[in-house]
């Protein structure tokens, strides 16, 4: 995060003549700048948050400058009450770490739960469902990990882990204790469920950050970063790496911790996110773990509990300051590529899956490996003044190609208000095909959009039915963004969910392929990794002018596979696994 830059914008001074991220400079920043194509989207995103009901201000109280305080928070979408529509959970810091107490339990800054009402309006259920709890909150995910059909909470803080089971009458019983996850203490970030080892029960990956402590002669400590100076308490190398943990599912609602032992505990790593994806396309979810000023890690699943480092191999074993992850096929060739967002003056980077086979032991078959195609798509120069967070990929116009969404926010106080962290505006992105690469939408998509705030979680999710994905952000000490596309490009679309009866019933890593109007889409649910953040589990395909769907093929995680032909476009597919 706060790890490398020329000359730094607030803490630091530059000298003459040398760049400054934020000012912009004509050979460098703008030298791959392109005009918008003609056909671009005439898509429009509102800010509906008021009018939607969401009421939710993220952190209270005047900043301490330290790190846990700037880092959070995240949303995660979820049909938490199985009535069709999807909800939305929004984590928040209650208040600076100085707070004791007595002032953190009435802080007015807690976590809240937004029900769907249907009508495009929410409802805040947030006591009824009792999970107003404060704390510095960091990341939320849903997972049914006991299997009984209803999405169940768990959310990382700095401090421990929590989790939460839905009792299936509007309210949650937290369970952390029973599940044994309570005995983790750290500082916490990501959170990913998967079934790693396909045994049908959800596992739960959480992503460790620093090990950060306070001490009164740190306060006004500055360290040298590349010629900036950034407080001591703000930089994350002042820290010693925090591990990551991999709790495995042991049935009767409990949890084992066995990170070290299946190799993914990652101990050098600085994490914050990490995505569950089969790139290998083997059957089993391997895992990407993004690392902030540490070296990014590619784990691949041995499909015996164990995992084998495979990043350098793979070329994506990046030493950059790694936030957010997003993960799909944004070229159309079937494999599962991977964005990562990056701190100042870095850019951010596109891996295009080349789609080689990993080494298989004993007879070796090929490494998989990745390309960062980042500037010649036109996703690298233009992030040199930001600093990225949240990402995802989606059809916003449903032209059948994934886009791009990036949240920015800066990690530097401002001069005139050390108190207050400065904004900077989001980034949406068109993808314009193979050939063209993407193009920078926000500017010609509604000024909600690009209106500078100090952005961190972000998630999308058709709330209202309409067939266009919509976004909800959340800002560091600000009110929650809710943003509506107003869609209008007549393109038709399909959402697919691979259900169960028993097990994986939400089909958490299942494989969907969808053939329409001579173009074939592929996704993975539940692969994408939004800084803090979740979408829904459920894949979105935009069908452009297709007139119908000729085929959608369900591999489900256990390898069983259902096909459909001839599918209505417009609606929610539900495909069910067929039980043995």
């Amino acid at each position: 995060m706060v790890a490398a830059a020329a000359g730094l914008l607030f803490w630091g001074r530059r000298p003459a003549g040398a760049y400054a991220p934020g000012v912009q400079s004509e050979d460098i920043t703008r030298s791959l700048d392109r005009d918008l194509p003609a056909d671009r989207p005439r898509v429009a995103f509102r800010d509906a948050t008021q009018a939607a009901g969401i009421r939710f201000h993220h952190f209270a109280g005047r900043r301490s400058t330290q790190l846990p305080e700037d880092m959070g928070s995240g949303a995660a979408w979820g049909d938490f009450d199985d009535d069709g529509r999807v909800d939305v959970f929004l984590v928040n810091v209650a208040g600076p770490l100085t707070l004791t107490p007595s002032e953190l339990a009435r802080s007015p800054a807690r976590n809240a739960l937004y029900r769907n009402d249907g009508d495009g309006t929410f409802s805040d259920v947030t006591e009824a469902a009792g999970l107003g709890e404060r704390m510095i909150g960091m990341g939320a995910a849903w997972g049914d990990f006991d299997g009984d059909g209803l999405l169940d909470l768990t959310v990382s803080t700095y401090g421990g882990l929590h989790l939460y089971r839905n009792r299936g009458d509007g309210a949650f019983a937290d369970v952390t204790h029973e599940a044994g996850l309570d005995r983790f203490r750290g500082f916490w970030a990501g959170l990913s469920w998967a079934d790693y080892d396909r045994d049908g029960r959800l596992d739960l990956y959480v992503c460790g950050y620093v090990q950060y402590s306070y001490e009164a002669g740190d306060a006004g400590k500055g360290t040298l970063q590349y010629k900036a100076v950034v407080p001591y308490t703000l930089n994350p190398s002042s820290y010693a790496p925090e591990r990551n943990l991999l709790f495995h599912n042991e049935g009767h609602g409990h949890f084992k911790e066995v990170g070290r032992t299946a190799g993914v505990d990652n101990p050098k790593g600085r994490s914050l996110s990490a995505a569950w994806a089969d790139f290998d396309e083997d059957g089993w979810p391997d895992l990407y773990v993004a690392n902030d000023v540490s070296d990014n890690v590619m784990f691949r699943n041995r499909g015996n509990g164990t995992f084998e480092d495979v990043s350098t191999q793979a070329w994506v074993a990046d030493y950059r300051g790694a936030m957010g992850l997003a993960v799909a096929d944004w070229d159309g060739d079937s494999d599962q590529d991977i964005f990562v967002t990056h701190w100042l003056a870095q850019e951010n980077a596109l891996y295009t899956n080349l789609k080689v086979a990993f080494t298989q032991a004993p007879v070796p078959q090929g490494r998989l490996r990745f390309m960062d195609v980042a500037d010649m798509v036109g996703l690298g120069q233009i992030a040199l003044d930001y600093i990225g967070w949240g990402t995802f990929f989606f059809d916003y116009d449903n032209d059948s190609r994934p886009d791009l969404f990036v949240v920015n926010g800066s990690t530097f106080q401002q001069e005139e208000d050390p108190a207050k962290l400065a904004p900077m505006k989001n980034l949406l992105f068109w993808n314009g095909g193979e050939e063209r690469g993407f193009f920078e939408m926000g500017a010609v998509s509604g000024g909600a959009v690009v209106l500078p705030r100090v952005g961190r979680g972000a998630a999308f999710a058709d709330y209202d039915g309409d067939g266009y994905l919509d976004v909800v952000v959340v800002n560091h000490d600000a009110p929650a963004l809710l943003l509506h596309n107003e869609g209008g490009t007549a393109h038709h679309w399909l959402r697919v969910r691979a259900l169960a009866k028993t097990g994986n019933r939400f089909g958490v890593g299942a494989r969907v392929s969808v053939s329409a109007g001579g173009r074939t889409q592929v996704a993975q649910i539940g692969s994408q990794a939004p800084y803090l953040s979740q979408s829904p589990y459920e894949a979105h395909f935009g069908l452009a002018g297709a007139a119908r769907v000729d085929r959608v093929e369900v591999v489900f995680p256990d390898g069983t596979k259902a096909e459909r032909e001839g599918v209505p476009m417009d609606q929610v597919l539900d495909v069910w696994r067929e039980e043995p």
